[in-house]
């Protein structure tokens, strides 16, 4: 992953070898541009963003379509969860997420208790999901909301998302991201499809706690700082207080 230390222009992406891309033909989905030669395209012809940020005809495709989902903060209590969470736009290539994250509200500019979600396509972010109703997250919060960039960590977090360096090919558990702006903190989750269940209770603490440590690496965390995992059923029986973290990292 790059080291991304402030949010990147549209003339500064991040090295492709950062996010690997499906293993399609990078030709299937080219573009034609208005301005590309009407002579047929030759291999000195492909223009990636890496070569022209602006003037490309080359897409890299990611390995998985993502959406981003956005909640707005509520007028009162009488608000309606899924009318405050509303679906912005899904994407399958390298390009068309810079093209988003660059025309979107920063996070750092988001009001209080908004919320970013980046989940897999057809995963809406809520614990009832079909695909979420088994599983957990991890979460760690900033309390100290000055001392941290918050749009670089979200950034960073997202590109680890996206470029498939949470998990392994075969754990199959990463379901989504999600930062929250809160008054008194930020706080950004991992969530996860099982609570490692469906494998021995041994190899599934494993791959949760192996996907902990890469998401705790990916916020830039001291070695001393705790990262937490609970499951969504365990939180919702929680009410207003935390649930029971059932591992840490």
């Amino acid at each position: 992953m790059a080291d991304v230390a402030t949010a990147p222009n549209p003339n500064q992406q991040v090295p492709l070898d950062s996010i690997p891309i499906s293993p399609s033909d990078n030709n299937s989905s080219s573009e034609s541009k208005d301005h590309t030669s009407t002579n047929a395209a030759s291999d000195s012809d492909i223009r990636t963003v890496f070569h022209d940020a602006e003037n490309f005809n080359v897409k890299h495709p990611l390995m998985n379509t993502w959406t981003l989902w956005f909640t707005k903060p509520p007028s009162g209590k009488g608000d309606n969860w899924n009318e405050l969470l509303k679906e912005v736009i899904s994407f399958d290539s390298v390009e068309e997420f810079w093209g988003i994250y660059n025309n979107i509200t920063p996070t750092s500019d988001l009001a209080l208790k908004s919320d970013y979600h980046l989940f897999k396509k057809g995963v809406r972010p809520e614990w009832e999901d079909a695909q979420n109703k088994h599983g957990g997250k991890w979460a760690f919060q900033f309390k100290d909301k000055k001392a941290i960039n918050i749009d670089a960590l979200w950034l960073h977090v997202m590109l680890a998302a996206i470029g498939e360096n949470l998990e392994d090919d075969d754990d199959n558990e990463v379901m989504g991201v999600v930062v929250n702006v809160r008054r008194g903190f930020y706080r950004i989750g991992l969530w996860t499809r099982t609570v490692g269940k469906g494998k021995s209770s041994e190899q599934g603490k494993e791959t949760l706690t192996k996907i902990g440590k890469r998401f705790k690496q990916a916020l830039q965390l001291k070695e001393n700082d705790v990262v937490e995992f609970s499951g969504h059923t365990d939180a919702a029986h929680a009410g207003s207080t935390r649930a029971k973290a059932k591992f840490v990292v």
